[in-house]
């Protein structure tokens, strides 16, 4: 019965598959929604960057649902390791002179280039994710460096949640104002300027924030 079931939904999924090749004729131009996405993104979102401005205006469920899916994965590794003893600090071997000096050297530096990253999000490539990501490696060398310099993990949820807060309580004031979720309702100003692009780098600030607290507490839970 399990066999039979199964060879259905392959034939479900074959037939859709078919149909979807067959309703796209070979070699016609039919990406309409991508060359909107390019010759209107500037003039509609104040984005150079048209990643951006796909991601974080026309497709901004996307990005919302990306950051619910990274929650979910640093609860679930939570919940796994709940319960378990914590190994004491005191006992951990001191690292190496030169994972030590770099760490104290390039801890602040990687901190400063993962902001840059996402502050600049709608002008060059990057934006939150990266610049989280960036933000989560920097102290991930902090605790291979300097092991007794630990952050406290509750500072960590803090910042994850006020990141997350930014980016609903934005998206809910878009909704009221522009009649859909993340409406840019802030003035777009000029393109190729820092303060341009409406709510789009703040919401980059908010993912940031939000990613880099979240990687970085998924690393203090799976050294400790």
């Amino acid at each position: 019965m399990r066999k039979i079931i199964s060879l259905i939904l392959l034939g479900i999924v074959c037939v859709g598959i078919i149909f979807a090749l067959y309703s796209i004729p070979f070699g016609k131009d039919k990406i309409k929604v991508g060359k909107h996405y390019i010759y209107n993104g500037i003039k509609e979102t104040g984005a150079v960057n048209i990643v951006t401005s796909v991601v974080l205006n026309y497709r901004g469920f996307d990005t919302l649902g990306e950051v619910t899916i990274l929650f979910i994965a640093a609860l679930g590794l939570g919940v796994v390791l709940y319960g378990k003893k914590k190994k004491r600090k005191e006992g951990l071997e001191p690292a190496s002179l030169v994972l030590y000096t770099g760490c104290r050297f390039l801890f602040p530096l990687i901190l400063l280039f993962g902001a840059y990253i996402f502050i600049h999000g709608h002008l060059t490539p990057g934006g939150g994710f990266q610049g989280g990501a960036i933000i989560a490696s920097g102290f991930l060398l902090s605790y291979l460096g300097c092991p007794r310099k630990w952050i406290s993990k509750e500072r960590f949820n803090i910042t994850e949640s006020l990141g997350g807060l930014v980016f609903v309580i934005m998206g809910l004031i878009g909704l009221t104002i522009g009649g859909y979720f993340l409406s840019n309702f802030l003035p777009k100003g000029i393109a190729n300027t820092l303060f341009s692009a409406g709510i789009i780098p703040i919401l980059y600030c908010a993912v940031g924030f939000k990613v880099g607290a979240e990687l970085a507490g998924i690393i203090y839970n799976m050294i400790e």
